[in-house]
């Protein structure tokens, strides 16, 4: 680097550039001036070469260069192209081949940090289960700080590693990463911006990060507002969206005039039209419609159906109630529910619900509303197409392309966390029906009514997933090993690997654990001898990863307790009849998945087909819009999914003496 020279100032200057002090302009080696014109520098300035042009949309070329602008105390990278700044661009390092085109006013102003380490108001309105936000802030840590509350010294660890996190960041001047492109914006204010990031007539950024990275971009569009925030790789928030004191994590898509107040995105959250306030939207919530509010309440694998609403206050101490819907819910159009609420995973709710349901111990099923009433019909969504659906849609919409993945979602419909519940809800189901049974015909229990007549299909519904999740993980064992199954191979293939994953497990935010080894991690960062967060982020990889190792010592305790052995102890008869039970929980859910897919090709789903023409036509126009039932692409995929299973259950049996 080097200082101007005496003709070069000369020539800016005949290009109508002007400095309150040229010396403090440092420039590299290679400079020329023939690309800067209109420039005012103002503090200390570095300047790279500018030798290269730039394509903008519709194909326009312009080299790169500085044109129309003002800069103060700024770095300046190679092949940067300015352009057309209306008041200034002041505190920041642009790096090389940045554009900035259009805008009005880019600037640091004093210490920030950025985002980093603003308190999010999640889930209760009044702050009390407030989320700290850093650059690389996990949905499980965030389910931790957000959730844990009756550990406050847990709490306290983890917000001063974020707050000396955020300090860390703090500097008086901005940076804008190599490849950005800043398109007719208005308003950047203490904004961090990642490496290839693409903001395009945004209206207002104000103290943020924008974490993109070149394989995954973020793009911010349209009229959108960004204040207080934190944005990571491969978002888009676009068309007038607005977004405040929020965390968008990976992959997420906020669109068509979006509102989010005080919220936490995680990964491949989608968010339309609609509003977000006081919400903790664990991976894959979506909301698209405009009449949807989604309030003080914690989602993860949720589609809210429009007019989806909750109430978060019941106009006496304020808005001081939240809930919680467990992964997989549904709510219907024009659902309601009134918080504190708790919904089971995979439930469908239906109508309007003001009881205070908490329905967390019967997983797959619909809470339907009749005469002002909440009636549960537990286990039913077992047997809808559409729940298997959306667990094979679910890895397919990943969004994230960067190689750095803060959230670690599992995907399984069965696991101990839910198979778990299906236990408890099993055995209330069984104490209420044997109490019950011919002598009411409806049962309260925890703000629902379910129907005594039912109880029975409930009951198998559990009891069919449950062996179908047993046997998977006897299989899945047995599948490692060759040759013939002896009773030794059996009882030496079944032993456990570790003792961790016995007892209750916990779904924290899309990732899947054992409690223990969860109480195991927090009881040290509690000690102090978890001390970075590098590192406890780390330990979330690792309960991802040991998933299965820890799955198999939980399905040990079940399979003794049901099955009355211990399967270190089992011998190839036992074996046979657990595949047995195996077999006939897959077909008979496979059936009913089947029978429930046949539905969707009835007279009835025909209305609206074959428009003006007979019922030949009818049939023809359903036919080419929607397919033969036969050969429905999920409906197929049951029929293979019967015909492997038998299959493999078949083979297991045969490689035994």
């Amino acid at each position: 680097m080097r200082k101007l020279t005496l003709d070069e100032i000369t020539q800016l200057q005949l290009q109508s550039c002007s400095a309150d002090d040229w010396q403090q302009i440092t420039v590299a080696d290679d400079f020329s001036t023939e690309y800067l014109h209109k420039v005012k520098f103002t503090g200390i300035n570095t300047l790279g070469v500018f030798d290269t042009s730039v394509s903008l949309q519709g194909g326009v070329k312009i080299h790169t260069g500085i044109y129309d602008a003002w800069l103060h105390n700024c770095t300046v990278g190679n092949n940067v192209l300015i352009r057309g700044v209306r008041d200034y661009i002041a505190n920041y390092i642009i790096e090389d081949e940045v554009v900035i085109f259009n805008v009005n006013l880019v600037l640091t102003d004093g210490q920030t940090t950025f985002g980093n380490g603003i308190k999010v108001e999640t889930i209760s309105e009044a702050g009390t289960r407030s989320v700290m936000m850093y650059n690389q802030l996990s949905a499980h840590l965030a389910y931790i700080l957000a959730s844990y509350r009756h550990r406050p010294q847990l709490i306290e660890k983890f917000e001063a590693l974020i707050e000396a996190y955020a300090q860390a960041q703090k500097v008086p001047f901005g940076r804008i990463s190599y490849g950005v492109k800043i398109m007719r914006c208005a308003t950047i204010m203490n904004v961090n911006i990642g490496p290839c990031a693409l903001l395009d007539g945004a209206d207002s950024l104000r103290n943020g990060t924008i974490n993109s990275v070149p394989e995954d971009p973020v793009v911010i569009g349209d009229a959108c507002h960004l204040e207080n925030f934190i944005v990571c790789s491969g978002t888009q928030i676009l068309n007038g969206t607005v977004v405040s004191n929020s965390f968008v994590g990976q992959g997420c898509l906020l669109d068509k005039q979006y509102s989010s107040v005080q919220s936490l995105f995680f990964a491949n959250c989608q968010g339309f039209h609609g509003e977000a306030c006081a919400i903790f939207a664990g991976p894959y919530t979506v909301t698209h419609h405009k009449s949807t509010l989604l309030i003080a309440g914690m989602y993860s694998f949720m589609n809210a159906g429009s007019g989806s609403n909750q109430s978060n206050h019941l106009y006496k101490l304020g808005p001081i109630h939240h809930g919680f819907l467990e992964r997989g819910t549904k709510t219907t159009s024009d659902s309601y529910i009134l918080w504190p609420s708790r919904i089971g995973a995979f439930t469908l709710v239906m109508g309007r619900h003001s009881h205070h349901a908490d329905t967390a111990d019967f997983p797959f099923s619909y809470m339907i509303e009749r005469d002002d009433a909440s009636y549960l019909a537990p286990a039913v969504n077992l047997r809808s197409i559409g729940t298997i659906r959306d667990s094979q849609k679910w890895p397919k919409r990943d969004l994230r392309k960067s190689k750095l993945r803060l959230d670690h979602i599992n995907y399984n419909l069965l696991s101990p966390y839910t198979v778990g519940k299906m236990i408890r809800g099993r055995d209330i189901l069984l104490e209420m029906r044997d109490a019950k049974e011919g002598i009411l015909s409806e049962y309260e229990y925890k703000g629902v009514k379910i129907e005594t007549r039912i109880m029975s299909r409930s009951i198998n519904l559990y009891e069919y997933a449950l062996w179908k999740f047993l046997g998977n993980s006897v299989i899945s064992r047995l599948e490692k090993t060759t040759g013939i199954l002896t009773d030794e191979l059996i009882r030496k293939s079944l032993q456990k690997d570790t003792d961790i994953g016995s007892g209750n497990w916990v779904d924290i935010a899309g990732l899947i654990c054992p409690a223990s080894a969860l109480n195991s991690l927090l009881d040290c960062v509690e000690r102090g001898t978890e001390t970075s967060l590098e590192k406890i982020e780390a330990a979330f990889v690792g309960l991802h990863r040991n998933y299965y190792t820890y799955e198999w010592t939980w399905a040990f305790d079940v399979l003794e307790k049901f099955y009355g052995k211990r399967p270190d102890e089992f011998t190839s008869e036992d074996v046979r009849q657990v595949v047995q039970k195996w077999i006939s929980g897959v077909l008979a859910i496979d059936d009913m998945l089947y029978e429930d897919a046949q539905k969707e090709f009835t007279l009835s789903k025909k209305a609206g087909f074959g428009a003006d023409g007979n019922e030949e036509d009818k049939e023809k126009d359903f036919a080419n819009v929607r397919g033969k039932f036969h050969t429905n692409p999920t409906v197929v995929a049951i029929t293979e999914h019967k015909k492997e299973k038998e299959a493999l259950g078949k083979s297991i049996i045969e490689r035994m003496v």
